[in-house]
């Protein structure tokens, strides 16, 4: 299994509008890519500006194909000015 972990800072000003945004990309990636298994979506209590993401997909080709997918580019369309930093890692999952 292929593991992306994201954390976004999100300007406080935006979080509001941030949040439905990244909850229906991560509905819709469950809901439309067969290779998407697990779609978590995370918050910081402490600072809620944070919003950290775990995803498993069955490879890198269909992370590869999320990233292509329609739903994911209008995603990434409308919140890119409002998130202030991002930082994108992958992994190998060796455990189930």
């Amino acid at each position: 299994m292929f593991v992306i972990t994201v954390r976004f800072d999100v300007a406080p000003t935006h979080l509001a509008a941030f949040l439905p945004l990244i909850l229906e990309n991560a509905a819709q990636s469950l809901a439309v890519e067969p290779g998407c298994h697990h779609f978590d979506v995370c918050q910081d209590p402490k600072v809620p500006a944070t919003v950290f993401l775990y995803e498993v997909y069955q490879d890198e080709a269909a992370f590869q194909l999320h990233l292509r997918s329609a739903h994911f580019k209008a995603f990434d369309a409308a919140t890119a000015p409002m998130v202030t930093a991002k930082s994108v890692q992958s992994f190998e999952r060796l455990s189930q």
